[in-house]
C-alpha cells in the first residue's frame, strides 16, 4: 500500500491579486485597487491543495525561503491535508510571490521566482516521491535548476511503477525548448492549455497540436477555457464542455481542472468522466477569489460538487 495517491513536485509561492484596477495602467500614476486577496499561489501548490480536498492523499515536494510568506504557503497546504514533509526550507532565501492584476478581461501576471529557481535534485527524496501511485509535475519551465534532471526523474518514476502527468505551464522566456519532449517520453497524461499545447507542438492549430502530442504521450488533454477541453487517447477523441458559471476569478482554474481530472484518473474512472469532473473542479475554482479559496470553503465546495456532479 503506497503512502500517497499522488506525489506532486513543483514551485511554491503566494499570489497577491489586486481587483478593481483601471483597464489601462498609466506609468508614474498611483492606481487604487478596490480589493485584494493574498492566497496560496503557484500551479503545483494550487493543484496539490485542491486535489487533496477532493479526497486524494498527497505528498508535496518543493522549497521555500526562511520568511513568513513561505510559512503561510506551507500552512495553507497543510490545512488542506497535504503532507508537506517534502518541503525544504532554505534560510536566507526568499519565497517567491506572484502579483496578478485582472484588467478588463485580461490578466497581467508578475512573478518574483524566489526559491523556485533554487529547487534542484539535492532537495528531492526519491523514496518519498516514489511512495505514491502517481507522480505529477507543474511549471516545467520555471524549475530552472531542476530541469536538466527531469527527464531522468520521470523515467525513474515510471520504472518504480507510478503513472505520471505533466503541466508545463507558460514559458516566461517564450523559447519552448525541445528538452520537454524528452520528458514527455515518460509522461502518461499531458495537460497543457491551448496556447501551451500549440507552442510545445510547434503549430498554431489546436487540432494539429492534439494529433502531434498524442504521438508522444498516451493521453493528451488540452484545456480551452470557456470552450471546454479536448482529449485524445490513441485514436479515440474526447470533448467535454465547460460549466456554465458566472466566474468571480479564473486564477487557478486550469490547475483545478488538473486536480479534478487526475483525482478521478488515479482512482480508475473512465476518461470522459475524468474530463467532466475536471471541468466541475475548474468551475468551482472560479466561484471565489484565487485558485484555492472556493475549495477551502467546505460547505460551498460540497454543495457545488453535489449539484454539478449529479448533472453529469
Amino acid at each position: 500500500m503506497k503512502r500517497f495517491d499522488i506525489s506532486v513536485l513543483g514551485e511554491l509561492n503566494s499570489d497577491l491579486i489586486l481587483y478593481g484596477l483601471p483597464a489601462e495602467l498609466e506609468p508614474e500614476r498611483e492606481h487604487l485597487a478596490k480589493g485584494f486577496s493574498l492566497t496560496l499561489g503557484s500551479s503545483s501548490a494550487i493543484f496539490a491543495h485542491n486535489i487533496s480536498l477532493l479526497g486524494s492523499r498527497v505528498g508535496f515536494t518543493s522549497c521555500i525561503g526562511g520568511d513568513p510568506l513561505g510559512e503561510f504557503c506551507v500552512e495553507r497546504l497543510s490545512e488542506s491535508g497535504v503532507d508537506v514533509s517534502g518541503v525544504k526550507r532554505l534560510p536566507g532565501k526568499n519565497t517567491g510571490v506572484t502579483v496578478i492584476l485582472p484588467l478588463a478581461g485580461k490578466r497581467q501576471i508578475l512573478t518574483y521566482p524566489g526559491t523556485t529557481f533554487d529547487l534542484d535534485h539535492t532537495h528531492l527524496d526519491l523514496e518519498y516521491l516514489r511512495d505514491a501511485a502517481h507522480f505529477h509535475l507543474s511549471s516545467f519551465f520555471l524549475l530552472r535548476a531542476l530541469r536538466p534532471t527531469l527527464s531522468r526523474l520521470f523515467s525513474q518514476m515510471k520504472q518504480a511503477g507510478l503513472t505520471t502527468s505533466l503541466d508545463t505551464n507558460d514559458d516566461p522566456e517564450d523559447l519552448w525548448a525541445s528538452d520537454v519532449e524528452e520528458v514527455l517520453k515518460n509522461v502518461d497524461v499531458f495537460v497543457p492549455n491551448e496556447h501551451e499545447a500549440c507552442r510545445v507542438a510547434g503549430t498554431s492549430d489546436v487540432g494539429s497540436a492534439l494529433d502531434a502530442l498524442s504521438r508522444l504521450v498516451p493521453i493528451v488533454v488540452i484545456k480551452c477555457g470557456a470552450q471546454g477541453v479536448l482529449a485524445k487517447r490513441g485514436n479515440e477523441r474526447f470533448r467535454a464542455a465547460s460549466l456554465s458559471v458566472q466566474p468571480v476569478d479564473a486564477v487557478g482554474a486550469g490547475d483545478s481542472f488538473n486536480a479534478g481530472f487526475l483525482h478521478k484518473f488515479i482512482h480508475g474512472s473512465g476518461l470522459q468522466e475524468c474530463l467532466e469532473y475536471g471541468n466541475v473542479a475548474a468551475g468551482l475554482s472560479t466561484t471565489r477569489a484565487g485558485g484555492t479559496e472556493a475549495f477551502r470553503d467546505r460547505q460551498h465546495r460540497d454543495a457545488f460538487l453535489q449539484r454539478h456532479v449529479k448533472a453529469h
